[in-house]
């Protein structure tokens, strides 16, 4: 069955965010169906990473509407949006201002469940914990660790077990690896990959890194001042763009004149 076919999982309609006379978000409206990686791209300050905020409510919306799973997000009460926020996780750009500098990994990871209660009772959370480190591919033992004792590789993968830890089928992902060497990032792609197929989350994956999104995202959409200036499948796009924008992106993208970091490991 193709994406088009699919529960769509989220559905933005006419989304727009106005900071005073600027507007951030310009009449957006996408869907996201289940088991889909959808990328959007496009230079600093074409509005994604407000778009990602938008929608988590994170910034108040000037008008639309986000509906998850047939849900408005946009009109739910908070205690309603806590409930819902289980179900809809966000791994941040920069490990290193993500996660506490004073609190140990196996508190980091075991945050979420201090909100949402009930998910894992208290007694299973240090042997949960160590389930998801395993499944970031962290020796258990760095449990006990700081931040300041991990890499920055190791911090995003303490950020993602963080995410799943109430089992998220929605993530949303902003620029997860461009705070990290290429290296780095190469390993971290791979165990998103890895742990998309395991789970079958969907995904919303904001990056700049045009080599990233051919590699792993099915659509992308191009946002450019606040609007989507072209959308489709990924790789019609990156063969046969239609919008001006689009092309220059393609054009001035360092990364598509070889193989990706991730392609060539």
């Amino acid at each position: 069955m193709s994406d088009r076919g699919r529960t769509k999982v989220l559905e933005v309609d006419r989304l727009t965010k106005h900071f005073g006379q600027a507007k951030a978000l310009d009449d957006i409206s996408f869907d996201i169906a289940e088991g889909e990686i959808l990328a959007v791209v496009g230079e600093s300050g074409s509005g994604k990473s407000t778009l990602a905020r938008t929608i988590l409510g994170l910034l108040d919306a000037t008008a639309g509407e986000v509906r998850y799973r047939g849900t408005n997000l946009l009109t739910l009460d908070r205690r309603r949006m806590r409930q819902t926020r289980q179900h809809i996780q966000m791994i941040f750009q920069d490990p290193y201002a993500s996660l506490h500098p004073r609190r140990r990994v196996h508190e980091l990871v075991s945050e979420p469940w201090r909100v949402h209660r009930g998910v894992v009772e208290r007694p299973q959370w240090r042997s949960r914990v160590a389930e998801l480190l395993d499944q970031v591919g962290l020796p258990q033992s760095y449990a006990d660790y700081y931040p300041a004792r991990l890499s920055g590789g190791e911090r995003q993968r303490v950020a993602i077990a963080r995410a799943l830890a109430l089992a998220p089928d929605f993530l949303i992902l902003d620029e997860p690896v461009s705070a990290l060497d290429v290296s780095i990032q190469a390993q971290v792609i791979k165990l998103l990959m890895t742990l998309q197929l395991q789970f079958g989350f969907t995904a919303m994956f904001i990056s700049h890194d045009l080599a990233l999104v051919r590699l792993i995202a099915s659509r992308v959409i191009v946002m450019y001042r606040g609007q989507i200036v072209e959308s489709g499948d990924t790789r019609a796009i990156f063969e046969a763009p239609a919008h001006d924008y689009t092309r220059l992106l393609l054009s001035s993208s360092p990364s598509l004149e070889g193989p990706s970091a991730v392609e060539s490991r």
